[in-house]
């Protein structure tokens, strides 16, 4: 461990006692990570980044990819291809980049993006509107697919309104076979875990990080579902429950998991996780 805070040292990021307390409070006896095994690194430094590879590839077990499920896709990524003062005959539909959870896209499949287009009636309440499209090309990395499977980062052509993909605009969403997609939600009902204290904030000496407090109804905390970050009201709270209504509609499912974090001087932090029990959906608009 030595060689650990000599590379923070030496990366000018983390002092030698800093480096002990923060090993100590991630790993020290009652953690959940207590006799995981230790690889010190240097980001900056490049100091053991080929360990890290080698740990993964040799004793991380390859998880076992769903290829008979309908096809879904989250999307991390999205882009208008077309450069400016391009020919009409010769524009392209958006490109959504992200991973597949389950299934195999195959070049021709009719798709289906959801929660798709956002809008809001005469009364404000949320309405969405999914996207259907054709994937007319697929890629990975420079080479060019006629279908993709399970693993990796795969770019999705499609036949889609390439205003729509611009600028990551498609980021959250979540793309498949039509009709298989999960429902579409507006409140979640969750159990919810919190951390015992703060990560990633500044304390001095040999103080311990911010002890993080229970979840106050009515307070406003960012929620991570998939590739969404939308922010989410405490409506109510009871125990380990908790029931938050969305700013953005997620298309998810119950059982799927959420990262929890709490606006704290000026930044967000992560304070804790969740489980979807239930919710409040919405029908899509045809």
């Amino acid at each position: 461990m030595s060689k650990f805070y000599l590379f923070g040292w030496l990366g000018n990021i983390l002092s030698a006692r800093g480096g002990v307390m923060d090993f100590e409070s991630f790993f020290g006896s009652g953690t959940v990570a207590e006799g995981a095994p230790v690889i010190p690194i240097s980001a900056q430094l490049k100091y053991n980044i080929e360990v890290i590879c080698e740990y993964i590839v040799k004793k991380i077990p390859v998880p076992i990819r769903d290829f008979t499920s309908e096809p879904r896709l989250i999307v991390i990524r999205s882009f208008d291809v077309n450069k400016p003062g391009c020919e009409v005959e010769d524009l392209k539909g958006g490109v959504a980049g992200g991973s597949i959870l389950r299934g195999v896209l195959k070049v021709g499949q009719e798709i289906e993006v959801r929660p798709g287009i956002v809008t809001k009636d005469d009364e404000g309440k949320l309405m969405c509107k999914p996207i259907h499209s054709k994937i007319v090309s697929l890629f990975a990395e420079q080479n060019i697919l006629m279908f993709a499977v399970p693993g990796g980062l795969i770019g999705v052509g499609t036949k889609i309104d390439p205003t729509l993909s611009r600028a990551d605009r498609m980021v959250g969403q979540v793309l498949g076979a039509v009709g298989a997609l999960p429902e579409i939600f507006t409140e979640l009902e969750i159990s919810y875990f919190l951390l015992r204290r703060l990560l990633g904030v500044r304390t001095e000496g040999d103080k311990k990080g911010a002890k993080v407090q229970k979840l106050a109804k009515t307070e406003v905390l960012m929620v991570n579902i998939g590739s969404l970050s939308t922010g989410g009201r405490v409506l109510a709270v009871k125990a380990d429950l908790a029931k938050i209504s969305l700013t953005n509609p997620v298309c998810t499912e119950v059982g799927e998991k959420i990262a929890l974090s709490r606006r704290i001087e000026k930044h967000w932090r992560l304070i804790g996780w969740g489980m979807i029990r239930r919710g409040v959906t919405t029908k899509p608009v045809t």
